[in-house]
């Protein structure tokens, strides 16, 4: 039961509620930062798993420095972002457009392996083939569709279903992994029958919504190392 809450007098009521708390940068301002700190710190005394989703870091100064402020203060279980965005956030000099990724998955393996050690985070870097790790083990995804980039949100809506399974698993790798496997599903099977954006769209809702356990032990594919 999804709920988005900004509020600086609610949301570490609404937190309580919740079995994960999603923190994403995706409409920016110091007012937000400062509630989604405040709902971080909530999340972290009650043990619930926070993801973050660090949207266009990289694009400007103010965002890359918030997400770092967030990390800072915040106890992260999980940071969902593409390559770019992933980049942004190591002391070297990358830079992005917007929510776009300008540099592929292998591009941030070690740099990705090293900032997952530094920030004591699991890193869920999305791009045609997906990349997770603890800076310790890697596990690559290799389910989706060309067409998932060209649907708006669906970065989003990854990080999204990674907090859903983030809430039922206490392996921060093995839920960013499966879940991400499953969303991959989800646009294959909307990739079969759909050829456009719009309808695209559609049918991945529609086919998360008929996603069974059976289709997800035989269409999954999950790599280690």
């Amino acid at each position: 039961s999804p709920v988005m809450a900004h509020a600086s007098n609610e949301v570490e009521e609404m937190v309580s509620h919740s079995k994960a708390l999603v923190l994403n940068i995706g409409t920016l301002t110091d007012a937000w930062v400062s509630s989604m700190i405040r709902a971080g710190k909530r999340a972290n005394q009650l043990h619930i798993p926070v993801v973050l989703d660090p949207v266009g870091s990289g694009a400007t100064s103010f965002r890359t420095a918030s997400v770092k402020k967030i990390l800072s203060t915040v106890s992260v279980g999980i940071l969902r972002g593409n390559p770019s965005e992933i980049l942004s956030l190591s002391d070297r000099d990358f830079t992005t457009k917007g929510v776009d990724s300008i540099h592929c998955v292998e591009e941030t393996l070690d740099m990705a392996t090293t900032l997952a050690e530094e920030l004591k985070v699991t890193l869920a870097v999305t791009g045609p083939v997906d990349l997770i790790t603890d800076g310790k083990k890697a596990v690559r995804v290799h389910n989706g569709h060309p067409l998932m980039g060209r649907v708006t949100g669906t970065g989003c809506t990854a990080t999204a279903l990674i907090a859903a399974f983030a809430a039922v698993d206490d392996d921060p790798v093995g839920a960013a992994a499966i879940a991400l496997s499953v969303f991959g599903i989800a646009g294959e099977v909307a990739g079969s029958k759909f050829q456009a954006p719009g309808s695209f769209m559609i049918g991945l809702l529609d086919a998360l919504y008929e996603m069974t356990p059976e289709m997800i032990r035989a269409q999954s594919r999950i790599s280690e190392g």
